[in-house]
């Protein structure tokens, strides 16, 4: 009974606290509106530079209502996960081989180390001549972006797996593919989750930034024709769906890794079975 109880207590202890730090978000937002209509109104900025919330919002509806507005949408989700996928497979092969071989991590993880920092933005003329102006150029240049994160976190993870684990594998005589299946993917969960997130965002700005430099369809595009109009309530309309396109992708991958949010502040991988 007594166990019963501190499981109710632990409960309700539970509740209150996510009700008082949802109502903590809910305040921190309005405080945010406030703030912006405050900045418009104030006369400090030049006219229509900050427009109100709602025209923002009928700018948001207004696209909505735009078949344009979907093929542009279209475009970009699809360079962003075409992207995404390339860049992550490759980075998670390219992050095992760096880990479980220690002379080739030797020798180049230094190498992805000081390339990683790079803009990657610089590969975009290369990449224009390479592959023109459509949606090929953007693709590799979101699976460049991503390949770096993914690589580094697989490779650093590959160093925190159990020793035990690798030797158990050892004294079955496992070959290669079967201890990457069944110790280094499941002990690499933790390791795969920060990749993919820190992947999908990296990839989102890197396909948006290819589209607004040179492109004709687009999220990127469609914004910087916004911008070209001085319409600011568009442009910010379709920032809005930009950032709630790459919420909506972190919260699908922690979904996909069990790691749902930010409470999560550890990660335990799983033995091999």
């Amino acid at each position: 009974m007594v166990a019963v109880g501190q499981m109710k207590d632990g409960a309700r202890r539970s509740r209150l606290r996510l009700s008082s730090v949802t109502i903590h978000r809910i305040v921190a937002v309005i405080v945010i509106l406030a703030l912006w209509e405050g900045a418009g109104a104030s006369g400090l900025f030049f006219r229509g530079v900050i427009p109100s919330t709602l025209l923002i919002v009928r700018a948001l509806f207004r696209l909505f209502g735009d078949a344009a507005f979907y093929t542009h949408f279209s475009v970009t989700l699809f360079e962003i996960l075409v992207g995404f996928v390339i860049g992550t497979s490759v980075g998670a092969v390219a992050g095992l081989i760096l880990g479980i071989n220690r002379y080739t991590g030797e020798v180049l993880e230094p190498l992805v180390h000081y390339l990683a920092p790079t803009p990657k933005v610089v590969f975009l003329p290369v990449l224009l001549i390479m592959f023109g102006i459509g949606v090929g150029s953007k693709i590799s240049l979101g699976a460049i972006s991503c390949f770096f994160p993914m690589a580094l976190s697989v490779a650093a993870g590959v160093g925190t797996i159990n020793p035990m684990f690798l030797r158990v594998g050892q004294s079955l005589n496992l070959p290669l593919s079967q201890r990457v299946w069944k110790i280094y993917v499941p002990a690499l969960v933790p390791a795969l989750a920060t990749g993919f997130r820190l992947s999908f965002g990296i990839a989102t700005v890197g396909c948006l930034m290819s589209e607004i430099k040179l492109s004709n369809f687009g999220l990127g595009y469609a914004a910087m024709q916004a911008y070209n109009r001085f319409d600011i309530p568009t442009m910010l309309a379709i920032l809005l769906v930009i950032f709630a396109l790459a919420g909506i992708g972190n919260f699908c991958i922690g979904r996909l890794v069990r790691l749902p949010g930010p409470d999560n502040r550890r990660a335990t991988a799983l033995p091999p079975r």
